[in-house]
């Protein structure tokens, strides 16, 4: 029996962050009123004429750049010519033989690091939105005409995984760029994947479906694992696939026929008349790659070598730019990386998927932040109680020194004060107290946590187990 192996091609669809429309002069807002962000130009109405949006040309140059492109010598917009409701020209203006930028790539981190080839980078309009009612659709023109960055991969990936790392990558290059939010639940990022089954070790590529309606990574993820059984199953079994384009039904974890798959021939490509074709001079291109930031890559090799840090977490703090840059600046005040690191990794982490807000919405102030890790550091506080400081500091943004003091958490680490609670603890754990006795030394462990417990984190657990480890052994030797 034949073994099979997935080739997977995805293509990302990135709205640029430009403040008008990519021909014309409408603002771009998301949740706006509907059909409000509009005019002859969005709507193709007739003697409107499209003018470039030169801040589009910039942030699609930067992006291609970055992927290691090559610019086109000559770049031109085309029609590509298909009717759908939310398309009032029933025409969208795109880019197909000649592209603003082609042959890049992108390495992609996970367990296997892979240079995964970027195939073409174009800039188009997009459509509008559809909205569905009970008895009836509604079309809403706003998104008609805003800013779309394609990027569309080589048929080279092999695997949801690898996809999900590439697009995990891609998106944390996007966000160092500056050139969208990137935001998927607003449209901002969209990406559609192109799946096909082959004989192992073959050049041979079988027939694709095109994957829609994938609404975060995840879902591209499951989506493709859906696919690739569905293929594997079918060609096992004798059976053809067909080319097609399927949606995926988030709800019941399947892919779902659409439509027959187009070629580009169906499309009628021919230049726009009205958009001429054009060339990018050198001097903007160099102007252009001079103004990249330091990329993730980049950065994440500078972190290793300057901050001594695995490869880990490296990656763990480039994959958010205002992460990495928080990290940083907390170093230059506090030359103790690993553990300003582990709190970034730890309670800091737990506090943001908390909430579901980006570190800067938090309003975090550094000099707080470091405060907090001084009073642990200086065993003035526990670890635990430093956590529930941490909490009530982006919830009433007051100082660690003020929310101790309020709350009373300042560390027990006087002897006499501990012994009170030590007591406490072997009292009501004799069947512990004794495995300790009888060898079971790690049992000390459980007995610190309870302490810890009694005196609501105030304890120093260094100290507890000093003296613990004093009074129990000598009762073992009385």
């Amino acid at each position: 029996m034949n073994e099979f192996e997935a080739v997977i091609g995805l293509e990302v669809h990135l709205q640029l962050a430009t403040q008008t429309k990519l021909f014309c002069g409408c603002l771009v807002k998301f949740a706006s009123e509907p059909n409000r962000l509009t005019c002859p130009v969005c709507l193709g109405l007739p003697g409107s004429l499209p003018v470039i949006n030169e801040k589009a040309i910039s942030y699609a140059l930067k992006v291609a750049l970055a992927l290691n492109c090559t610019i086109g010598e000559i770049v031109k917009f085309d029609r590509k010519n298909y009717y759908y409701p939310d398309l009032p020209k029933n025409y969208q203006i795109s880019q197909y033989d000649l592209p603003l930028a082609s042959r890049g790539s992108l390495l992609i981190s996970g367990d296997n690091s892979k240079k995964i080839r970027i195939r073409r980078v174009h800039l188009e309009e997009d459509a509008g939105k559809l909205i569905h009612e009970e008895d009836c659709s509604l079309v809403d023109y706003n998104r008609t005409g805003v800013p779309l960055l394609e990027i569309v991969t080589e048929p080279e990936i092999n695997s949801s995984e690898e996809a999900y790392n590439y697009l995990l990558s891609l998106k944390t290059l996007l966000k160092y760029l500056e050139v969208s939010d990137c935001d998927m639940e607003k449209g901002s990022l969209r990406c559609d994947a192109n799946i096909s089954m082959r004989v192992k070790d073959s050049s041979v590529l079988g027939t694709k479906t095109e994957l829609k309606n994938m609404n975060s990574f995840k879902a591209v993820r499951c989506a493709l694992d859906f696919e690739i059984k569905r293929q594997s199953a079918l060609l096992e079994k004798g059976g053809a696939v067909v080319q097609e384009t399927r949606l995926w039904d988030e709800e019941k974890g399947i892919t779902i026929s659409m439509r027959s798959k187009e070629e580009a021939s169906d499309y009628r490509y021919f230049p726009e008349p009205d958009l001429v074709p054009f060339s990018i001079d050198r001097q903007t291109i160099e102007t252009v790659k001079s103004s990249l930031p330091e990329l993730p890559q980049e950065k994440a090799l500078r972190l290793r070598q300057r901050y001594k840090l695995s490869e880990a977490d490296a990656q763990f703090l480039v994959i958010e730019p205002k992460l990495v840059q928080f990290f940083e600046d907390c170093c230059k005040v506090y030359q103790k990386p690993k553990i300003i690191l582990n709190w970034i990794k730890g309670p800091l982490s737990y506090e943001i998927n908390q909430r579901n807000k980006p570190l800067e919405e938090l309003k975090l102030k550094i000099d707080d932040f470091l405060a907090l890790i001084k009073l642990v550091d200086n065993n003035t506080l526990s670890n635990l109680s430093a956590k529930s400081v941490l909490t009530i500091m982006l919830e009433e943004f007051k100082s660690p020194k003020e929310i101790i003091k309020e709350k009373n958490l300042d560390q027990v680490s006087n002897e006499s004060s501990l012994l009170k609670f030590i007591e406490e603890v072997l009292a009501e754990n004799q069947a512990t107290r004794e495995a300790y006795l009888n060898g079971k030394t790690n049992s000390i462990m459980f007995l610190v946590g309870q302490v810890m417990k009694n005196s609501k984190g105030k304890a120093n657990p260094k100290i507890v187990k000093e003296i613990l480890e004093k009074k129990l052994k000598g009762e073992k030797n009385a």
